[in-house]
């Protein structure tokens, strides 16, 4: 119930998870009061009960429950034992939860689907020939490896959404590699293997950067890349000094490849500073000379041409071919009236060059200006290579950063996926306490006391000695379907805690001593509580192998849920009669 209340991109992956697990609980609670009773009465004993794998099954079964009551009769006449196996107990607690909290962590499992982005930047200038070059010799490339699909190409800027950018000195590629069942490399790998067959191409004048593409519309950051740090501040100039020195800190760092700052794509624009006191002693204003120049550049629709059932627009302008430099820009004729009337038009025209009233320059101009909070400011971002997780190499990052000289009123700040992980964690550790009370509330009103609920929930925490100790084994980081796992875990465990619990009070109720009853309470509340946990457990365990492309979101998820129920299930079975038996005030004395 807590993640239902949760926004933003947490929210957005899991609420339909959700949502369908809550409301496939209350069908089958629903079920259970009304169905299953109705079923009971008509129900036979089947004669398969009388084979014999069944009565041998019947009789192992029951030597289990006989052995598990002598056992909690032993345990709990001995308070050295019952403290031994408390203290014992909150060892593996501490060292699961040690192991938990210094693990590798991400914000979302990387997924291989197989898509790869190759975002191939030019020099200031270069061109749209050059460019497409570029990508001819990079997709000659690609369709050589045997794990490429297809690849699709754009060239002279890029496309996103309903957005685009027109940028000579900007390619790029979309990669689409073989299901992963049909190649032998990761996409994580392919991509190194790419790195070192670019190099050896020697492709002079462009810089080729490819990175895992992930989830389409899915972004943990601002940009597309999982890496970002921000820097803000008022001066563009110092923004972009500081954006190339923070690129060069961070090259090299293990774990990164392929880093970037937005003020690397650059285009050349024409800058004409009009003299104004020159053009009026012609009779010229700034809006004579604006006008001239997108006659001369854009030009002018003058009408259409129908060519059978296809309209064309008819542009007049200057030839394309004659304004490709400076020079030619300067020689843009201007219409000016005669100079003998003073500044007054007459119908006598003479004309001037551009370059007479004007300076042109060709200045190199940033492809954007980012903003942030209404600042100005300048991205670094970087793709991580696979071999490390996230949080260690931003770590590293940050401490790179450090040798970075901030002038006054400029400050660095991370935006990429780490940020996002920090925030989710947050958001974990507030929804884990929110379902605990939840859980204890609910427990309370039905039972209309503190005491077994506090007892049931006691019994929750040391779940985490299962993912606390497996995950790290398996090499699984911490991501957001952990903590949602754990989560889910708070609303689950508390079940067989909950089945032995009650039947240990009804037996109470009976007129049994308190050892007794929970001697006889586990010997016939075994079955339940084992059929309850090895169905979860097993049908979790297809998610939990990862089988499957796409497995890889959920399957920690699955893990933790696992490994949390599997240990549950020891907590609740010697754990749990401790705690009730220490809180009713059995502990030393016979009731």
């Amino acid at each position: 119930v807590p993640f239902l209340l949760v926004s933003g991109l947490t929210g957005l992956l899991f609420r339909e998870l959700i949502i369908t697990i809550s409301a496939a609980t209350i069908a089958a609670l629903l079920v259970a009061l009304t169905l299953v009773p109705a079923w009971g009465v008509r129900l036979r004993t089947h004669a398969g009960t009388d084979a014999r794998w069944h009565r041998a099954f019947e009789a192992w079964l029951g030597r289990v429950q006989r052995g598990y009551a002598d056992i909690l009769t032993w345990l709990t006449a001995r308070f050295s034992v019952q403290a031994l196996g408390v203290v014992l107990f909150a060892a593996l607690l501490a060292w699961g939860a040690a192991n938990f909290f210094s693990s590798q962590e991400v914000f979302l499992p990387s997924l291989d689907d197989g898509n790869i982005d190759v975002r191939v930047t030019g020099d200031p200038g270069t061109s749209m020939a050059s460019m497409d070059a570029f990508a001819q010799q990079l997709e000659t490339l690609f369709h050589k490896q045997s794990e490429v699909e297809s690849v699709f190409t754009t060239t002279g800027g890029f496309i996103f959404g309903r957005s685009t950018r027109e940028l000579a000195s900007r390619a790029s590629l979309q990669i689409k590699l073989k299901p992963l069942a049909q190649r032998s490399l990761s996409s994580d790998a392919w991509i190194a293997r790419m790195d070192d067959a670019i190099a050896q191409l020697h492709l002079v004048g462009c810089k080729v950067r490819l990175r895992v593409a992930g989830l389409r519309g899915l972004r943990v950051g601002s940009g597309e890349d999982e890496v970002s740090f921000r820097i803000q501040g008022p001066d563009l100039q110092v923004l972009d000094t500081l954006g190339a020195q923070a690129v060069a800190l961070l090259n090299g760092t293990p774990g990164l490849r392929s880093v970037s700052w937005s003020g690397e794509e650059t285009q050349h624009e024409l800058a004409v500073q009009v003299d104004r006191e020159r053009a009026a002693q012609l009779g010229l204003s700034v809006n004579d000379v604006g006008t001239a120049l997108h006659f001369a550049l854009d030009g002018e629709l003058a009408g259409d041409l129908l060519d059978g059932d296809q309209p064309f627009d008819i542009r007049v302008r200057l030839p394309q071919p004659s304004l490709t430099t400076v020079a030619d820009i300067e020689s843009i004729p201007l219409t000016v009236p005669d100079t003998g009337m003073g500044t007054q038009r007459s119908a006598n025209q003479t004309a001037v060059r551009l370059g007479d009233v004007a300076q042109i320059n060709l200045l190199a101009a940033p492809t954007e200006i980012l903003r942030d909070q209404q600042q100005r400011m300048v991205e670094v971002g970087a793709t991580l290579s696979g071999a490390q997780a996230l949080s260690s190499v931003v770590e590293s990052a940050q401490q790179r950063l450090k040798a970075l000289a901030l002038p006054e009123g400029y400050h660095l700040y991370d935006a990429g996926a780490f940020k996002a992980l920090q925030e989710g964690r947050q958001l974990a550790g507030v929804l884990l306490g929110l379902a605990l009370f939840l859980v204890f509330v609910v427990m309370a009103v039905q039972y209309e006391s503190l005491r077994n609920p506090l007892v049931i929930l006691l019994g929750v925490p040391f779940t985490l000695i299962g993912p606390g100790l497996i995950l790290p084994l398996l090499g699984t980081p911490v991501s957001m379907p952990v903590w949602m796992g754990l989560i889910m875990l708070a609303g689950i465990v508390v079940n067989n805690s909950i089945i032995l619990v009650e039947y240990i009070e009804l037996l109470r109720e009976q007129g049994l001593p308190i050892r007794a009853a929970i001697a006889r309470a586990g010997e016939l509340r075994l079955r339940p509580i084992l059929m309850t946990t090895l169905t979860t457990v097993v049908g979790l365990l297809p998610l939990s192998l990862g089988l499957g492309e796409g497995a890889e979101m959920l399957q920690p998820l699955a893990q933790t849920m696992v490994y949390g129920l599997t240990f549950s299930l020891v907590v609740s079975l010697f754990l749990v009669p401790v705690l009730y038996l220490w809180f009713q005030g059995g502990a030393t004395r016979q009731a």
